[in-house]
């Protein structure tokens, strides 16, 4: 009998479906069971920053199972996940079964040959058989890479955290490599938005007629254009914006100009161009669709995608590769071929860049493991959700999608000019063969189907003028998808730290959710300002940047563990000294223009691990509190007519209820 080791009862119960009757037993660990305690560091400076590893609280009786059953079987398969964290379990698992002898910062297999790595992209029963035909050796490199990006997060989360509980006095603050530029890239956003002076703009729009109409905007005039690009460096990179020359001085007399003017059409310029179908998803880029195509949370992506993944459904979701198995460009061919015709399929497969400078292994993309299956529900599994359904389809038209041909399209522009030298354009755009877009936009087909009924050098009437006012916008607010967005661009993180850093940020009260969009508390602003400015090296862009690309080079055995880690410690150790002993405290205290009830004083905005809270400045003599209410706009309770505030669950889940609780009980997690 042989033993597999796979993380999850998910993933065990699809091995078990397509290992039935062989001579297999699949254990499930329940994720981690060995790691850092949470009640210390647990690193050991005198030893080149050796871990502590504890068993995992709660996790004694999967140790004590695993090791029964590895006493019975004759060999033991470690089928965890292929990424860094999937080797770090399978790396404990070996030592406590005790296949490993540890030297700190090295180690060694012992009794090998009863123990082995398999690697697979999709749990599939092809993929399976050959993973279990080719089986390797555990990867020294990506788990030192791991235990390298662990003690690090352990050494800035465990060191900082307390200097900030010190200088707020608050102790559940926390602080972290990642973590906290994260939250700087939102502050410093919000901070640019205050910053951005707003000015007022026109844009004129005309009606013109022969038979038919055409609405056309004014764009130059004797070939100076009124449309001008401005740019502003920003923390995290360029912003640029348009706006024009005309304003409400020179509106009045332009439009008088316009309607006493003649009109032909000068040119009609017509452009056949090709549009090249996206890649397959990457993790980041599945995170950042989800978010725009149905609002879910890069959370709620990665669980969906793991449910999908463990199922056999689709490929490894955490990956940040372009890169398609041939098998399936092949397979995707005949399926475009029997699906929607031969002149949509590919004379050869289209392959993709990966242009991520994280790129880690050799991942592939995330795609369906079976074409057969169009829609999830034919999977017949009854514990998938709508949510689930509508991930598989994304995933599954992205992929196929990519090995179509591309879109041709008519791009039809018209230019209307003046007897004075105005300059009118407008812009058609029609399907010439969809390609691609077939299956993955059949809308814009849709739209996009008619042609123009107008003539070159044909005189024409202007029959209506608008203007319409516009202000320039500032830079816009991180979304979760335009956070990740950026983290990947600047190297920061990895796609699966994507979740849980912006997911913790939030539970911390850093930040809040404004109609989808990120905004810095008092509380986050105060932190990201005093750690910035402390620590002014760690918390920058590009040494985050540099950092994630030197656990890449330990992944890849081109550096030194303990090297990274000194390099990193002892600067670092030096400030933090330096920070301990100053007196610089941070205030995260946001006054409000309304008094104490009870003794008259100022009440003040406060910040508890539960959120905020109202407090009387006169504490503690006085000792008032009353519940903070953020109150939604045009809201009303439909029980008893009054506000509509929102809540947050024990486990930090919104959901809106009414103000006059608990006289009226009206609850619901969405409006």
């Amino acid at each position: 009998m042989n033993l597999i080791i796979v993380e999850s009862p998910t993933k065990a119960r699809t091995f078990n479906r397509l290992l039935k009757n062989r001579d297999y037993y699949v254990f499930a660990t329940l994720g981690h069971i060995r790691d850092l305690p949470t009640d210390k560091i647990a690193i050991n400076y005198q030893k080149n920053f050796q871990p502590n590893y504890e068993i995992v609280k709660g996790k004694k009786k999967v140790v004590d199972e695993l090791k029964k059953l590895a006493k019975k079987n004759n060999s033991i398969i470690l089928a965890t996940d292929l990424d860094r964290e999937g080797e770090s379990i399978a790396y404990h698992v070996a030592y406590i079964l005790g296949y490993i002898k540890e030297d700190w910062p090295e180690f060694s297999l012992v009794n090998f040959k009863n123990l082995k790595r398999i690697i697979f992209h999709e749990i599939t029963p092809q993929a399976l058989e050959k993973a279990l035909q080719e089986p390797t050796t555990l990867r020294t490199n990506l788990i030192k890479a791991q235990q390298g990006r662990r003690i690090l997060d352990r050494i800035v989360g465990y060191e900082l955290s307390p200097l900030l509980w010190k200088k707020a006095g608050k102790n559940w603050l926390s602080a972290g490599r990642v973590q906290t530029v994260a939250l700087r890239l939102i502050v410093e956003r919000e901070k640019e938005i205050k910053k951005f002076v707003s000015q007022s703009y026109f844009q004129i729009y005309g009606e013109f007629s022969n038979d038919n109409k055409l609405m056309a905007k004014l764009v130059a005039k004797d070939n100076l254009r009124y449309e001008i690009k401005k740019k502003i460096t920003l923390f995290a990179g360029e912003y640029e914006y348009t706006q024009t020359t005309i304003n409400k001085e020179n509106l009045s007399d332009l439009k008088k100009d316009l309607l006493n003017d003649r009109y032909q059409i000068k040119e009609i310029k017509e452009t056949i161009i090709k549009r090249y179908p996206p890649p397959p998803y990457t993790t980041s880029l599945l995170q950042q669709d989800g978010f725009h195509r149905f609002g879910f949370s890069s959370k709620m992506v990665m669980k969906i995608a793991q449910d999908l993944y463990e199922s056999g459904l689709i490929t490894y979701h955490r990956t940040d590769s372009f890169n398609l198995a041939t098998s399936f460009v092949f397979k995707a061919a005949d399926y475009i071929k029997n699906k929607f015709g031969q002149f949509f399929a590919l004379d050869k497969p289209r392959y993709f860049k990966t242009k991520s400078k994280m790129a880690q292994e050799a991942h592939e993309a995330i795609r369906p493991t079976n074409l057969k299956i169009e829609e999830i529900k034919e999977a017949g599994s009854g514990k998938f959700t709508i949510n689930h359904k509508r991930l598989y389809s994304m995933i599954f038209n992205r992929a196929v999608s990519s090995q179509m041909k591309e879109a041709e399209i008519k791009i039809i522009k018209v230019f209307i000019v003046s007897d004075q030298g105005y300059l009118f354009e407008s812009e058609f755009q029609k399907i010439v063969f969809p390609g691609f877009l077939k299956l993955l936009n059949p809308e814009f087909i849709k739209n996009h189907q008619k042609d123009i009924s107008f003539k070159n050098k044909e005189k024409i009437q202007l029959i209506n003028l608008e203007s319409k006012e516009n202000f320039t916008q500032p830079p816009p607010r991180y979304n979760e998808a335009s956070l990740i967005k950026i983290m990947e661009e600047k190297g920061i993180g990895r796609p699966s730290t994507y979740a849980p850093i912006i997911s913790l940020i939030q539970s911390k009260g850093y930040v809040e959710k404004e109609n989808r969009y990120f905004i810095p508390t008092i509380l986050g602003t105060s932190i990201s300002d005093y750690l910035s400015s402390a620590f002014s090296d760690i918390f920058e862009i590009n040494f985050t940047a540099m950092m994630e690309n030197s656990l890449d080079q330990i992944a890849e055995g081109e550096k030194s563990l303990i090297k990274v880690l000194n390099d990193f410690y002892q600067p670092f150790k030096t400030e933090l000294e330096q920070r301990k002993n100053d007196h610089q405290i941070i205030h995260v205290e946001e006054e409000i223009n309304e008094k104490c009830p009870k003794c008259g004083n100022k009440l003040t905005v406060r910040y508890s691990r539960y959120g905020k809270f109202y407090a009387c400045t006169g504490y503690p003599q006085c000792t008032y509190t009353k519940p903070f209410l953020k109150f939604v706009k045009n809201a009303k309770c439909p029980l008893c007519q009054g506000r509509i505030v929102v809540k947050y669950s024990r486990s930090k889940k919104r959901f809106y209820g009414c103000e006059n609780y608990p006289k009226c009980n009206y609850s619901t997690w969405k409006l």
